[in-house]
């Protein structure tokens, strides 16, 4: 099986071809335990992802919290071989210029009451 460095080093050439002029940060997992392994900035968008080597391989601490976070305020994601395209699918939707902002649930209003 492939390691998780080579995995994520591929990724990050894909990322970089499908967006020029992009940029991809390697966060430090020492600064703030559970922050996704990639931040890509593309225009005025951005996403977070935590990259694994297997879609069974075990979370750290705070990666599911962090992911879901950040997933609220942009795009985050679990990526790994099985589900790679799929998110990179959602990584177009979610940098593409002119899409609308998430909201977050607690956020929300019914429209019945506005």
């Amino acid at each position: 099986m492939r390691q998780e460095r080579h995995f994520q080093r591929d990724l990050i050439k894909d990322i970089k071809e499908r967006y020029p002029g992009c940029v991809v940060l390697k966060n430090d997992p020492n600064y703030i335990q559970g922050i996704p392994d990639l931040l890509v900035l593309y225009r005025k968008r951005w996403a977070a992802l935590e990259c694994k080597k297997s879609k069974d391989e075990e979370h750290q601490p705070n990666q599911d919290h962090y992911v879901a976070k950040m997933n609220g305020m942009s795009y985050a994601a679990f990526v790994y071989p099985e589900n790679r395209e799929e998110v990179m699918d959602e990584l177009e939707h979610a940098l593409r210029p002119g899409r609308t902002a998430r909201v977050p649930e607690s956020q929300q209003v019914p429209l019945d009451q506005l």
